[in-house]
């Protein structure tokens, strides 16, 4: 019997306080209903998920080397504001072969400039922004078809 692909959700910082830090903006769910919905969705799709969270960049990084030798068929990358900022988490991305499918709950490009520029987008697969947590399950359906 095969083993089921894996997908990992790796989210970065703040996105612990989904659901209570700027609703107007992120919503009112919270990661465990990402992680829930993504898990429901994931059976569909004849995957597994693996939805980690942390707030320090070298988890980030760390998890994301470990991608290929845990067999991950693709990643979900929520950097949150690493996307702005790190270098390492890019290198990380550049560094592997598993493809990156980076998602933010906001549309970046809609807020402050400072958000504008993303150190993921130019070595990810691909970008999903502004769909509220239903841009994970866009992005999981993507990487199903991976």
């Amino acid at each position: 019997m095969a083993e089921t692909p894996l997908v990992l959700v790796l989210n970065g910082p703040n996105l612990n306080l989904l659901g209570t830090r700027e609703p107007e903006i992120y919503g009112a769910d919270t990661l465990d209903d990402v992680a829930v919905m993504l898990e429901d969705r994931a059976k569909e799709l004849g995957l597994e998920v693996d939805v980690r969270q942390s707030n320090h960049e070298g988890h980030l990084v760390d998890w994301l080397h470990e991608a290929a030798s845990r067999g991950a068929k693709a990643v979900i990358l929520n950097a949150g504001a690493y996307t702005h900022t790190s270098i390492a988490i890019r290198d990380a991305i550049k560094a592997i072969a598993v493809p990156v499918i980076e998602v933010h709950i906001s549309n970046p490009h809609a807020r402050e400039a400072f958000r504008h520029l993303s150190h993921v987008a130019p070595v990810a697969k691909g970008s999903i922004t502004g769909f509220g947590i239903h841009g994970y399950a866009l992005a999981l359906d993507a990487a199903a078809q991976l």
